[in-house]
């Protein structure tokens, strides 16, 4: 028998981490849609334990040698790549002591468990009593990762999500966007003011949305023997690329969102079923970052799933579904999905909008975490900057405010900025792909969708953590990340 050499063991080491992800992806997903109420306490001790367990596995002494050794060892590019994903779980775990970790699994889960019923009670002093312990944890881990690295606190959490990335260079983006963004809102909006848009007359029951759903993820290429859609307070893709679970949410009274919600989720989960099967147990065969996650999300949501083109594809899948009306041809489809109207809801918010709502988040939570302001303030910040950017009034709507989204209740601060990175990469993927293919969206309109979906497959979802961001957006589309591609798409699809 031949000794292990130390890439082998850790590679090894690597494996029983990921089946750990797994069962951890899995009783998280179940704890949004399936868990009864009475059963969160027990679910947020066990998902702390998961995670005791998951930080001791990547903590344990031996593996810095392990490391060091595997480094002087002869490697293939793919392994090379692997070790370097390896050492940054490794050095990011142990910049953070196990009390921590558990601690901040358990604030999560309740203050989770608790919105969920606090923000359709506009209950955000209720909400309060649990995020501010949030708050102080996520603190906590920021000053430690920032002190090892050099960062500030806030891009220290920011690097967990988008590696690489800070808040100085996403500033600059969206000082950018700010500039252009608002008159570009007000030209499309006196456009479309004499436009005619039929709109659907429902109830849509929720069986025949579902059904519509199905049909609609079947045609964007899901493995249903490989994953699932359930429904869930606020949608999601979870779970891990052989067991992928998406969720979405259904009104009666309003198919539009929920099916773009579904096309959304969908993105995200045929990125998880085209990772590299054969590195799937390591580092280097995960998703790259959640921007280039996002992207996918939003190549399918925005960049096909609002085009003419695609529209045009599934008028009739919608009109089977949900009735013969008018409204539902191609053409009245298309002007309803790409109608632009300042509202409350991030998720809800058409594809012009949609950067204010990141940007108010972005400024609002790196201010948090750096000890500029404190939870207590958030509201009065909200108000003001939902009135600057988007002129809608939030004063007392906490639940359609600062409560909607669910990504602060575990801490997750330093995530929202990946939303407009991942809609600029995605306007760069298709500005590529229509260079490179000029009849691209004729094809859409056929229904041979095997174009978009083979060069996301070759370019990002093969590539797995392969690359370093920046080196992957550039092989795929011949320079790095250029925000002039997002603006240009807009222009071009609103007012061209």
């Amino acid at each position: 028998m031949t000794t292990p050499t130390a890439y082998t063991a850790l590679a090894e080491r690597f494996t029983r981490l990921y089946r750990y992800y797994h069962l951890h992806a899995i009783a998280s997903w179940d704890q949004a849609t399936m868990m009864p109420p009475k059963g969160n306490e027990a679910r947020a001790a066990a998902l702390a334990e998961l995670q005791v367990l998951i930080h001791r596995t990547l903590t344990e002494p031996g593996l810095a040698g392990q490391i060091a050794a595997a480094e002087e060892e002869s490697l293939g590019e793919m392994e090379r790549a692997n070790l370097r994903e390896i050492r940054r779980s490794w050095e990011q775990a142990n910049l953070l002591p196990e009390s921590l970790v558990e601690a901040k699994a358990l604030a999560g889960s309740r203050c989770e468990h608790a919105w969920r019923t606090q923000r359709p009670a506009n209950d955000w002093q209720g909400f309060l009593a649990n995020f501010r312990e949030v708050v102080r944890l996520s603190r906590e881990e920021a000053q430690r990762l920032a002190e090892a690295s050099g960062l500030s606190p806030y891009d220290a959490l920011m690097d967990k999500y988008e590696p690489g990335m800070t808040s100085a260079a996403i500033e600059s983006v969206f000082t950018d966007v700010k500039s252009w963004l608002p008159g570009l809102i007000r030209q499309v909006r006196e456009r479309q003011a004499g436009e005619t848009v039929l709109q659907p007359v429902g109830p849509f029951p929720v069986e025949s949305q579902r059904a519509l759903g199905l049909d609609v993820m079947k045609l964007l290429g899901f493995d249903f023997d490989g994953g699932r859609l359930d429904v869930s307070v606020h949608p999601f893709c979870g779970g891990v690329a052989e067991d992928v679970r998406i969720t979405t949410r259904y009104r009666e009274d309003d198919f539009v969102q929920s099916l773009m919600g579904i096309v959304h989720e969908t993105g995200h989960a045929r990125y998880e079923q085209g990772l590299p099967r054969d590195w799937l147990s390591q580092p280097v065969g995960l998703a790259r970052s959640m921007g280039v996650h996002e992207s996918q999300s939003l190549s399918f949501e925005m960049q096909l799933g609002r085009s003419p083109a695609f529209l045009e594809l599934i008028a009739p899948l919608v009109r089977r579904h949900l009735s013969e009306q008018e409204a539902f041809s191609a053409a009245n489809l298309a002007r309803l999905y790409t109608r632009v109207q300042p509202g409350f809801i991030r998720v809800d918010a058409d594809e012009l909008t949609y950067p204010a709502h990141i940007i108010l988040r972005f400024e609002i939570e790196r201010a948090l975490i750096e000890g500029e302001i404190e939870a207590e303030d958030i509201p009065a910040l909200w108000d003001e900057k939902m009135q600057a950017y988007l002129g809608v009034d939030t004063r007392g709507n906490f639940t359609n405010g600062c409560l909607q989204d669910i990504h602060w209740t575990d801490g997750s601060f330093g995530y929202f900025p990946s939303y407009t990175l991942g809609a600029m990469y995605a306007a760069q993927y298709f500005a590529t792909l229509r260079r490179q293919q000029p009849d691209l969206d004729t094809q859409i309109a056929a229904g041979n969708l095997a174009p978009v979906f083979d060069w996301l497959d070759r370019n990002i979802w093969s590539q797995g953590s392969r690359w370093q961001t920046d080196e992957l957006v550039e092989r795929a589309t011949g320079e790095a990340l250029n925000p002039a591609h997002f603006r240009a798409h807009l222009e071009l699809r609103y007012l061209g």
